[in-house]
């Protein structure tokens, strides 16, 4: 995906180059959008890898210490847990964050537990925050 953008950006930004060249408030306009678009997803793209990076260097933590919840809900067909089994589960993982709210090493479990939910948006800003305790810690 990274090389596509950058061969994106390079392709996109000659076009620009050649709109802004003509001289013409309109074509001036497009190419100015063609070169902060690509920079745009290109910023985008990086936080995601960074966000990524940094998510599986924790579980690698997690993984070391032995630390991981244990995968045990029933599964669909797919691999993702059951939703109903997942919302079950995730009591303990809360309750583990409102006892320790400082602890990394619990809001990554929450955040587990959120995705295993199908709470996608809960489960990235529980890690985001797992991510920022553990920095913070170093």
């Amino acid at each position: 995906m990274a090389v596509l953008l950058a061969v994106y950006i390079v392709l996109i930004g000659w076009r620009a180059v050649q709109f802004v060249m003509t001289g013409e408030p309109i074509a001036i306009g497009i190419g100015i959008a063609l070169i902060v678009l690509p920079l745009v997803g290109a910023w985008a793209l990086g936080r995601e890898l960074l966000f990524g990076i940094r998510t599986q260097r924790l579980v690698g933590v997690l993984e070391a210490e032995g630390a991981l919840p244990e995968e045990v809900l029933p599964t669909r067909a797919s691999g993702r847990p059951l939703r109903d089994a997942a919302d079950e589960d995730f009591g303990r993982f809360q309750a583990e964050v409102e006892a320790t709210p400082e602890d990394w090493r619990a809001w990554f479990r929450l955040g587990l537990a959120y995705d295993a939910s199908g709470d996608r948006r809960r489960a990235r800003t529980a890690i985001i925050r797992a991510i920022a305790l553990e920095r913070s810690a170093h």
